[in-house]
């Protein structure tokens, strides 16, 4: 039986949804992730792993920029996964923030997907 959750928080550039679904936790931000909205993203990632939700699938298809801050939080979210026995599942990124990926090879240490569905299933 699936547990599904939903919430949502938004400050101005970036707005991060989150639902819980079978045993991922879906984290979709939408806008610009940078130094001033990084907690957006950040306090929900940690929230999952604390409540046993290592299953991160991180939704970027509505993610517009993400600088060294925002990657930083997603490599802190992995480690955090990880040490709980889980991972983070990047999917369906935009070309344009797949390449800060690709230029910091943050790319390699990620799990990455073309589409949410695709995470969603592998």
């Amino acid at each position: 039986m699936d547990r599904e959750t939903v919430g949502s928080v938004n400050r101005g550039r970036l707005q991060v949804d989150v639902r819980t679904e079978g045993r991922s936790e879906i984290v979709k931000p939408a806008g610009e992730l940078d130094h001033h909205t990084a907690d957006l993203l950040r306090v929900p990632l940690e929230e999952a792993v604390e409540q046993g939700r290592v299953r991160l699938v991180i939704d970027c298809s509505q993610l517009e920029f993400c600088d060294s801050t925002g990657l930083n939080v997603l490599l802190g979210a992995r480690l955090k996964a990880e040490a709980g026995g889980g991972g983070v599942h990047l999917a369906g990124m935009l070309p344009v923030v797949a390449r800060v990926f690709e230029i910091t090879g943050a790319d390699a240490v990620f799990t990455v997907h073309d589409s949410l569905e695709d995470a969603l299933v592998h």
